[in-house]
């Protein structure tokens, strides 16, 4: 790579960088009219633009959704084909045209002025038809492109697409959208794991828990014959989960002590063992686990009426599993 070459990829960097920060003093009165338009919204939000500016709308559409505004993409071509028809009275147009003049975008303007349909528009040109058709107008000028012949979309898309994404962030904010919201529209892949709840995954059907006066042999046996075996929670008359027994505590057992079945769980057991209620997140399970180098985890729930009653356990392998899913 030349020095030219550096100084340049430098220089495309700073444009577009300077770009999105003008954007920050166009966060006004009627950015947050726009954003209010969306909340209020009974339908969808329907976003159009071609070429890059239609690239643009495809990615906002698809980050709206996943925040709790469902949002499609129409192609300004297709619209005067008949996918006009995927308009409700009740939606929301967002046009996006940094010229604001696309001949393609002119059939989907005439019909949302003529059904008054509310339209939002993101443009470089307040003078735009695109602009004149909009309730409200999201100016995303810039003052030049980052391409070294000022001719490619480079500066101008970044500004808008840094643009829309604060305007789904503001919307969000607005219904309240929580990370429990979102881990239930996004179950797959690495963020599904991040956000999935230990209640999703764990073991919940015959569970290896024994009383404090169950022999050391019958505990062995349920350590041993149950969905997940390595453990045995130790619970009291109740029912509630006062120790655990381990492979690891029965290896020490063994290098002390000759007669291993000699006694009961109450002999064996580790009192007050790490847990996590069910409607943790995996990621923390996993992370106490690393913690405390530790491979299961009995569960609780602590909105039960017996909140110290184990309700799951979860198990190392079920994280590894679930994290490649």
């Amino acid at each position: 790579m030349t020095k030219n070459s550096v100084e340049l990829a430098k220089s495309v960097l700073d444009i577009e960088a300077q770009a999105i920060l003008a954007m920050k003093d166009r966060i006004s009165e009627t950015f947050v009219k726009a954003a209010e338009l969306i909340f209020a919204s009974k339908g969808k939000l329907v976003i159009s633009g071609m070429g890059k500016s239609g690239q643009i709308g495809r990615k906002l559409a698809s980050t709206f959704s996943s925040t709790g505004s469902p949002a499609v993409y129409l192609h300004p071509s297709e619209s005067g084909h008949g996918d006009l028809g995927l308009i409700s009275k009740d939606d929301v147009v967002l046009g996006i045209s940094y010229g604001g003049d696309s001949a393609e975008l002119t059939p989907l303007l005439n019909y949302v002025q003529r059904k008054n349909i509310p339209m939002i528009a993101m443009t470089g040109k307040a003078s735009s038809q695109l602009a004149k058709a909009a309730r409200h107008v999201l100016d995303v000028s810039v003052l030049r492109e980052a391409c070294p012949l000022g001719l490619a979309p480079t500066a101008s898309s970044t500004a808008t697409l840094a643009l829309g994404d604060a305007l789904a962030m503001v919307v969000l904010e607005m219904r309240g959208f929580s990370a429990a919201d979102f881990a239930e529209i996004h179950p797959g892949g690495g963020l599904g794991f991040k956000l999935a709840r230990v209640r999703e995954i764990m073991h919940s059907v015959e569970l290896p828990v024994v009383q404090e006066t169950t022999p050391i042999r019958q505990v062995l046996t349920v350590m041993t014959h149950r969905d997940v075996r390595g453990a045995a929670g130790v619970v009291d008359q109740k029912g509630d989960l006062i120790g655990i027994v381990t492979d690891g505590v029965i290896r020490k057992r063994l290098e002390s002590q000759d007669d291993l079945m000699q006694g009961t769980a109450q002999d064996l057991m580790t009192v007050s063992p790490k847990t996590i209620d069910a409607e943790e997140f995996v990621e923390k399970a996993l992370f106490l686990m690393e913690q405390f180098r530790i491979n299961q985890l009995f569960v609780l729930d602590s909105k039960s009426s017996q909140p110290r009653k184990p309700v799951g356990l979860l198990h190392i392998q079920d994280l590894l599993r679930a994290k490649v899913r």
